[in-house]
């Protein structure tokens, strides 16, 4: 495999043609916008849009990092076009409230089908054989894929790999989650899903990032930058060694350089643009140890509730919205209002609960983090 070149480029702030400058000078140097797209294609620009949160909230990619690509976009005489596949509200409605519609209507940007899609068949996946993929997707002739760097409780990050996910429409992304709960063979269908689709362009809105208690209720830290390159693995990469974590902790790094979708060592990455030394926040709020699937040995199994990591509820913040009910993707319910009783805080079922954190992620009032019980603590 060919060096993957990766642009990193400081942007302080959101301020539109401040962010329109920075990406520019990233294609500059790895190759022009010319260089992945021609004059009269379709192009999808695929956003992380994971709830309708207002874009100060650091949850979705920033309205300026789509409205500069669509500005690149339109320069080359491409028919652009935009979606995602949000984790809870209906695309429509996360998108506006993310800022993204009132950019796409400033540039007659026409809005992807996300709600409706069909079943698509990978024989070369082993994880992932099947995708039911948005129609807004199978009708682009590519992806430019905007990720936002940002912590994540199942996968440790999500970033330019993970984007792909909002690919899938409606509810089938809950179903991936019951089907394949252990987060290694997760990862390793999210790489063989970006494999499918091959996005042609990759950039992610680092500008501001989110640490902590990501995607959704973390804390926004200020990382400075926009990373670009043809290679998500790669980008994946440099963030995490931004975050002072070694990128081979990662599984969709691992099996993405397995199985060629892109490079994670960095001998065979080509660093160009800003220094990334001076990006590295080692302090960066993410637990900075290998991701770990919640397999236990087979002489504490009888204790594997009270072992591993778990969403809890904060009942200070919960406001009994039940929209971590409705996420919940196992039947019956992992958590639920105790007979009925949305007066108080839903509860836990930790036998059924697949620790998918589908919960956690889309919780809108913070109220919702994972803990390692003590025992789990102890055992590691």
């Amino acid at each position: 495999m060919a060096k993957s070149k990766v642009a990193i480029i400081r942007c302080k702030n959101y301020e539109p043609e401040t962010v329109y400058i920075s990406i520019k000078k990233a294609l500059s140097l790895i190759g022009e916008m010319s260089s992945f797209v021609k004059k009269g294609e379709k192009i999808l620009l695929k956003p992380n849009i994971l709830a309708g949160r207002n874009p100060e909230l650091v949850t979705t990619t920033h309205p300026a990092i789509f409205e500069a690509t669509v500005r690149l976009l339109k320069e080359e005489g491409v028919e652009v076009s935009y979606g995602d596949s949000p984790g809870f509200d209906p695309p429509i409605v996360a998108l506006k409230k993310s800022g993204i519609t009132d950019i796409a209507e400033k540039y007659n940007v026409k809005l992807a089908d996300f709600e409706r899609g069909k079943k698509v068949d990978y024989p070369d996946g082993y994880y992932g054989k099947q995708f039911d993929i948005a129609f807004g997707v199978l009708e682009a002739d590519g992806i430019i894929s905007l990720s936002k760097m940002k912590s994540h409780q199942l996968t440790r990050i999500t970033g330019a790999v993970k984007n792909q996910f909002g690919c899938i429409y409606g509810l089938n992304k809950a179903r991936f989650h019951v089907k394949i709960p252990n987060a290694t063979n997760f990862s390793k269908m999210l790489v063989e899903l970006t494999k499918f689709l091959k996005p042609r362009l990759y950039i992610m809105d680092g500008v501001i990032a989110m640490q902590g208690n990501g995607p959704a209720s973390g804390e926004p830290v200020n990382m400075n930058c926009i990373i670009v390159s043809a290679d998500p693995v790669a980008v994946d990469s440099v963030f995490c060694r931004m975050v002072n974590l070694p990128p081979e902790y990662i599984p969709t790094n691992v099996y993405g350089n397995e199985i060629g979708l892109g490079n994670c060592d960095f001998s065979e990455i080509e660093l160009v643009g800003d220094d990334i030394e001076t990006f590295v926040k080692k302090d960066f709020d993410i637990p900075h140890k290998p991701v770990k699937d919640n397999a236990v040995f087979k002489f504490l199994l009888p204790l594997k509730n009270l072992i591993t990591p778990r969403p809890v509820i904060k009942n200070n913040k919960c406001v009994k919205c039940g929209i971590c009910v409705k996420a919940c993707p196992v039947e019956p319910k992992a958590v639920f209002f105790k007979n009925d009783d949305n007066q108080k805080s839903p509860i836990y079922d930790y036998k059924k609960c697949i620790r998918c954190y589908c919960c956690q992620e889309v919780c809108p009032h913070k109220a919702i983090s994972v803990k390692t019980p003590l025992l789990g603590k102890i055992f590691g």
